[in-house]
């Protein structure tokens, strides 16, 4: 039987039949309940440096996390415990929100929504749909598949850009490498960020990135805040050049005083892509099927580091 730590009383309670496993309360606020624990689940929105603590468990093999980003977590492994994110469970909230910034950039719910707190009655006529827009998903992994079967049945056409080009599926022809960016961009009127923030990736989206966008061209960035230079961003926005909605930013929190809240062009919400109602039974469903992997003895599938001291 191994014992593993969850962060919500309730989800001890729901995975209370999980055979192999024997799940336990730490929300990781405070020291281990016990020590014999031997995988953790930290809490979805909780302070990073309460992974610290992990250090205090003599018999931790593995972390699995409720994120589809795990960055936060890798400086705290102990020496050879897995890390495993939580793939899959934020396709639907994410995508969602991905659209719906895109919709609302496009067709000027911000610009309507103040003008009804004025009582004003705006001309906005002609501005542009999503539909038959070029939208280049930039990351695609399982968020950006999810991105683009809403598009396409919305009439949006879509370029698919990954780390390395591959094979098509069922939804694009090809998948594009991101060493083709340069020459994609500028054919793409919509821009999907849905990719991890990594050494390679911090800032991928600087001055030369922006201005090969063609003009007026949206960037949605549902990723990490830093693969954008917000410098640069603020820049483009502020000349014209280019539109951005963002549910995440560089810096986050973004300070009350930051020009970013106010340039002109941008639609920001505050990082909440995946924290909507369909988190948890999403949520509830991987933890369920990993933690019977792991009280079975079978690998973890969505393995993505090692700790290593």
């Amino acid at each position: 039987m191994s014992v593993v730590s969850l962060p919500e009383e309730h989800w001890v309670t729901a995975l209370a039949d999980v055979e192999g496993v024997e799940p336990v309360l730490w929300d990781m606020k405070d020291a281990p309940p016990r020590d014999d624990i031997e995988l953790v689940v930290p809490p979805y929105l909780g302070n990073p440096k309460r992974l610290a603590r992990l250090a205090e468990l003599p018999r931790l093999r593995a972390v699995q996390l409720v994120t589809a980003g795990f960055e936060h977590a890798v400086p705290y492994l102990p020496d050879g415990v897995e890390l495993a994110n939580g793939r899959g469970i934020h396709d639907t909230s994410t995508a969602e929100l991905a659209v719906g910034l895109a919709i609302a950039a496009q067709r000027g719910i911000p610009q309507a929504v103040r003008a009804q707190g004025d009582g004003e009655w705006l001309r906005m006529a002609g501005l542009p749909s999503l539909a038959d827009r070029r939208a280049l998903i930039i990351g695609y992994g399982a968020i950006g598949v999810a991105i683009a079967k809403r598009l396409l049945p919305m009439e949006v056409s879509v370029t698919a850009v990954a780390s390395k080009a591959r094979g098509g599926d069922d939804l694009v022809d090809q998948v594009h490498g991101i060493d083709e960016l340069s020459t994609l961009l500028p054919d793409h009127d919509v821009v999907f960020l849905i990719l991890p923030l990594t050494d390679e990736t911090r800032h991928l989206v600087d001055a030369d990135f922006l201005a090969r966008m063609p003009r007026n061209a949206l960037l949605v960035n549902v990723a990490r805040g830093g693969v954008v230079d917000t410098d640069a961003l603020v820049e483009a926005c502020a000349a014209g050049r280019v539109r951005a909605a963002l549910d995440v930013t560089d810096p986050e929190p973004l300070p009350q005083d930051h020009p970013l809240w106010h340039t002109e062009g941008v639609l920001i919400t505050p990082h909440v892509g995946g924290a909507s109602t369909a988190f948890e039974p999403r949520a509830l469903r991987l933890l369920r099927s990993e933690l019977a992997r792991f009280g079975g003895g079978a690998p973890l599938r969505n393995v993505v580091a090692t700790g290593h001291r």
